[in-house]
Formats: C-alpha cells, sequence, structure tokens
C-alpha cells in the first residue's frame, strides 16, 4: 500500500524529546560546523538543475527563513541525497553496524577500498522513482512512487547487504529520506504551529510542483564529513 502523504513533529521539540540530538558533539559542534566523520555509504544525489531539484531548494529554503532554524546545522545543496544503504562510518565501529569478517580497526580508507573491490561488477535491481511523504525540521521523508518502486528500492537494500556483510537493526522498515540539517538543539513547543504550518504548505507545494522527486543512478560514495558524498562508483 502506498504511503500518504502527512507531517508529524513528534520527536523535534523539547516537549516530546528533551534529550540532546545524537549526532551533536561528533557529527557537527554547537554552532552547526560539521566536523570529521568519514565512512562510505550508497546514495542517490539529486538531478542537479532539473525541476523537481528547484521545488526541493524552495523547501529548503522556506526552512532555513524560520525565525528559529538557527537551531538546525543546514548541509551544503551539493550534498543533498536520499539514502539507499548505510555504509561504514567511524564512531559506529561495532556489529550490527560492521561486517563481521574485517577487523573493526580496519581503516576507513581500507574499508572503502575493500568494498569497491566488493562492489566490483556489482548487479543493481533496477531503476525506481520517489515522492516525498513527509516534511520534518531536519529534511523530506520520502518512499516509492509506487508499490513497485517500494519494493525495487527495497531489493537494492537486501542486494547491498551481501557486499557490505550486514543488515542494520532498522534493513526491513529503514525510512528513506533526503536530509537538509541536523538539530543543534530542539525546537520550542511554542513554535510548533509554526512549523506545521509551513511543513503542511510544503508538502502541497511539493504534491503539486514535484510529485516524482528525480535521482541521479544509485552510487557507492565516500565522505569526511556530512558536506560532501563523492561519487566513486555509479552501481548497476
Amino acid at each position: 500500500m502506498l504511503h500518504s502523504a502527512k507531517s508529524s513533529l513528534a520527536g523535534f521539540f523539547t516537549g516530546s524529546n528533551p534529550s540532546p540530538p545524537v549526532h551533536l558533539g561528533t557529527r557537527y559542534d554547537a554552532t552547526g560546523d560539521f566536523l570529521i566523520e568519514p565512512g562510505n555509504t550508497v546514495v542517490c544525489h539529486l538531478v542537479g538543475g532539473s525541476a523537481s531539484e528547484a521545488v526541493v531548494l524552495d523547501v529548503r529554503e522556506r526552512m532555513r527563513a524560520m525565525p528559529d532554524a538557527d537551531r538546525l546545522a543546514f548541509t551544503p545543496v551539493s550534498s543533498l541525497h536520499m539514502t539507499l544503504f548505510q555504509g561504514i562510518i567511524e564512531y559506529r565501529r561495532r556489529f550490527p553496524y560492521w561486517p563481521q569478517d574485517v577487523p573493526l580497526d580496519t581503516s576507513i580508507d581500507d574499508m572503502t577500498r575493500l568494498y569497491l573491490e566488493r562492489l566490483n561488477g556489482f548487479k543493481g535491481r533496477g531503476a525506481f522513482k520517489i515522492r516525498v511523504i513527509d516534511v520534518v525540521p531536519t529534511g523530506l521523508t520520502v518512499a516509492g512512487a509506487s508499490d513497485e518502486d517500494e519494493r525495487i528500492m527495497r531489493a537494492w537494500r537486501d542486494a547491498l547487504s551481501v557486499p557490505f556483510g550486514y543488515r542494520h537493526p532498522d534493513h526491513d522498515n529503514y525510512a528513506f529520506h533526503i536530509t537538509f540539517a541536523y538539530q543543534i538543539w530542539r525546537l520550542d513547543d511554542d513554535r510548533a504551529p509554526q512549523w506545521q504550518d509551513l511543513f503542511d504548505d510544503c508538502l502541497s507545494l511539493l504534491a503539486r510542483q514535484a510529485p516524482v522527486i528525480d535521482l541521479r543512478p544509485p552510487a557507492f560514495c565516500g565522505f569526511r564529513d556530512m558536506r560532501q558524498f563523492e561519487e566513486l562508483l555509479v552501481l548497476g
């Protein structure tokens, strides 16, 4: 069944989630500067210059214009992507986020070289399209544009788990997304109505002007931080 469009802000406000953001201090600091956190991943970048990218960037700018947007650390436009499969990362050197057959102290560069070897000749699971189903302070939640698109995206994840050598705990119910920003501080509860109005408007805008988000083919990427994801190998 297709996902229905909605906007849910649970977890982004002090009343519903007073705990500090999980990546604060490792992925970015309290000033919003991104820190070194090397790793690799499989992502689909947005198609530069496409009509759908223009709408996505419009939504991002509307978020940045909010008076309390300084509580968010925004990533560069060039980094915008949808993660298809999470690779390994420096601050998550533990099972099941790491292949059992590789020592946990293997360098990130060596892991990236290993995965390039393992992914050589990888057979993809076909093309797919996505649509936005939710807008939240950190970006867009997306899903397959149809049931078949969703099936193909999940098939990609299943296939990629073989060369990567693991399945994350959320492997089967992973929420696909396009990150705009990370929370530095939770938003104030009394600001929830304004954010909800913004996201309702943005969902309507996306449904009208970008019912399908154009993506480049899946690519294995390396990164040093969340500002740039370098395509090393386009897959399948």
